[in-house]
């Protein structure tokens, strides 16, 4: 154990300066920055992008009427819509006596359908 201290006892004779190549620690610091700022890495933001933005028959007409009625307008119109069409899907599988999975694949495929036609857009 006495080893040990003594080791760690030498490492640090003759100081800091010695260590640094015989440079004094005062003329190190100054020449240091006080700061060093690093600014948060630029991640792109993550987008759910339409495969098929710009094309179907309706894409025209939706774009329109989300540039005039504005974006945040328009979209929580059309979450409105969305959640409309979704209650129609439960009710006509709770009808016809579908099951979840049935319904959840009814539901995906109006999404699909509504990318290929345009609503989505």
């Amino acid at each position: 154990m006495a080893a040990t201290s003594i080791c760690a006892a030498t490492a640090f004779k003759g100081g800091f300066s010695a260590a640094v190549g015989g440079e004094d620690y005062a003329a190190l610091a100054r020449k240091m920055p006080a700061f060093v700022r690093v600014s948060r890495p630029v991640r792109a933001q993550p987008m759910m992008k339409n495969v098929n933005e710009g094309k179907g028959i309706f894409a025209p007409l939706v774009v329109v009427a989300r540039n005039i009625i504005g974006k945040k307008t328009f979209n929580q119109l059309r979450g409105k819509a969305i959640a409309l069409h979704s209650q129609v899907i439960t009710e006509f599988c709770k009808t016809i006596g579908a099951d979840s999975k049935q319904r959840q694949g009814l539901i995906r495929l109006a999404k699909k359908n509504g990318e290929k036609l345009g609503f989505l857009a």
